[in-house]
Protein backbone atom coordinates (compact mmCIF):
# COMPACT_ATOMS: atom_id res chain seq x y z
CA UNK A 1 0.00 0.00 0.00
CA UNK A 2 1.39 3.46 -1.01
CA UNK A 3 1.15 6.74 1.52
CA UNK A 4 -1.56 7.94 -0.34
CA UNK A 5 -3.67 5.15 -0.02
CA UNK A 6 -2.98 4.87 3.86
CA UNK A 7 -3.71 8.57 4.60
CA UNK A 8 -7.06 7.86 2.92
CA UNK A 9 -7.45 4.23 4.14
CA UNK A 10 -7.03 5.87 7.90
CA UNK A 11 -8.21 9.75 7.64
CA UNK A 12 -4.64 10.33 8.76
CA UNK A 13 -2.10 13.16 6.32
CA UNK A 14 0.87 11.61 4.82
CA UNK A 15 2.64 14.00 6.99
CA UNK A 16 1.49 12.56 10.26
CA UNK A 17 2.56 9.04 8.62
CA UNK A 18 5.83 10.14 7.87
CA UNK A 19 5.89 11.36 11.75
CA UNK A 20 4.85 7.97 12.97
CA UNK A 21 7.49 6.40 10.65
CA UNK A 22 10.07 8.57 12.05
CA UNK A 23 9.38 8.28 15.54
CA UNK A 24 9.67 4.00 14.99
CA UNK A 25 6.08 3.48 14.95
CA UNK A 26 4.98 2.51 11.98
CA UNK A 27 7.48 0.41 9.45
CA UNK A 28 7.49 0.89 5.26
CA UNK A 29 9.47 -0.75 3.06
CA UNK A 30 11.52 1.61 0.15
CA UNK A 31 10.81 1.03 -3.28
CA UNK A 32 13.69 1.11 -5.82
CA UNK A 33 12.57 4.32 -6.34
CA UNK A 34 12.29 5.87 -2.90
CA UNK A 35 8.76 5.52 -2.35
CA UNK A 36 7.16 4.18 0.60
CA UNK A 37 5.18 1.46 0.73
CA UNK A 38 3.27 -0.27 3.75
CA UNK A 39 2.43 -3.72 4.71
CA UNK A 40 -1.69 -4.37 4.79
CA UNK A 41 -1.91 -4.48 8.49
CA UNK A 42 -0.70 -1.17 8.34
CA UNK A 43 -3.93 0.93 8.45
CA UNK A 44 -4.70 -1.17 11.71
CA UNK A 45 -1.26 -0.14 12.85
CA UNK A 46 -2.06 3.41 12.25
CA UNK A 47 -5.82 3.08 14.30
CA UNK A 48 -3.59 2.02 17.47
CA UNK A 49 -1.61 4.44 17.26
CA UNK A 50 -4.26 7.24 17.03
CA UNK A 51 -6.15 5.22 20.06
CA UNK A 52 -2.37 5.39 21.90
CA UNK A 53 -2.56 8.78 21.49
CA UNK A 54 -5.89 9.68 21.56
CA UNK A 55 -5.28 8.39 25.75
CA UNK A 56 -2.61 10.66 25.97
CA UNK A 57 0.29 8.47 25.59
CA UNK A 58 3.26 9.87 24.22
CA UNK A 59 4.86 8.75 21.16
CA UNK A 60 8.02 7.12 23.14
CA UNK A 61 5.92 5.45 25.38
CA UNK A 62 3.85 4.33 22.65
CA UNK A 63 7.10 2.75 20.65
CA UNK A 64 7.51 0.78 23.36
CA UNK A 65 3.74 -0.08 24.01
CA UNK A 66 2.87 -1.29 20.35
CA UNK A 67 4.71 -5.04 20.32
CA UNK A 68 2.41 -5.53 23.26
CA UNK A 69 -0.95 -4.41 21.57
CA UNK A 70 -3.19 -7.42 20.73
CA UNK A 71 -5.13 -6.96 17.11
CA UNK A 72 -8.44 -5.50 19.51
CA UNK A 73 -6.56 -3.10 20.48
CA UNK A 74 -6.33 -3.84 24.15
CA UNK A 75 -2.75 -4.21 25.92
CA UNK A 76 -1.47 -7.13 26.77
CA UNK A 77 -0.37 -7.87 30.63
CA UNK A 78 3.48 -7.13 29.36
CA UNK A 79 3.19 -2.88 29.75
CA UNK A 80 0.16 -2.89 32.06
CA UNK A 81 2.61 -1.06 34.53
CA UNK A 82 3.41 1.11 32.09
CA UNK A 83 -0.12 2.34 31.85
CA UNK A 84 -0.81 2.08 35.20
CA UNK A 85 2.34 4.63 35.78
CA UNK A 86 0.75 6.12 33.28
CA UNK A 87 -2.96 6.87 34.42
CA UNK A 88 -1.14 7.68 37.64
CA UNK A 89 0.44 10.60 36.64
CA UNK A 90 -2.48 11.67 34.44
CA UNK A 91 -4.52 11.63 38.19
CA UNK A 92 -1.73 13.27 39.71
CA UNK A 93 -1.88 16.22 36.57
CA UNK A 94 -5.87 16.24 36.87
CA UNK A 95 -5.37 17.01 40.74
CA UNK A 96 -3.30 20.11 40.16
CA UNK A 97 -5.52 21.04 37.81
CA UNK A 98 -8.20 21.00 40.09
CA UNK A 99 -6.33 22.62 42.64
CA UNK A 100 -5.32 25.51 40.23
CA UNK A 101 -8.92 25.41 39.01
CA UNK A 102 -10.45 26.14 43.21
CA UNK A 103 -7.67 28.97 43.47
CA UNK A 104 -8.31 30.83 40.20
CA UNK A 105 -12.17 30.86 40.84
CA UNK A 106 -11.79 32.19 44.56
CA UNK A 107 -9.31 35.12 42.46
CA UNK A 108 -12.56 35.70 40.31
CA UNK A 109 -14.66 35.27 43.16
CA UNK A 110 -12.70 38.36 45.25
CA UNK A 111 -12.56 40.67 42.23
CA UNK A 112 -16.00 40.59 41.40
CA UNK A 113 -16.79 41.42 45.29
CA UNK A 114 -14.19 43.98 45.60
Amino acid sequence: MKIGALATATNTSVRLLRYYEEQGLLASHRLPGGHRRYDADAPAVVRRIRSLLDAGLPTRIIRDLLPCVREDGTVAMCKLETLEEHLLGLDDRISALSEARSSLAGLVRAARAA
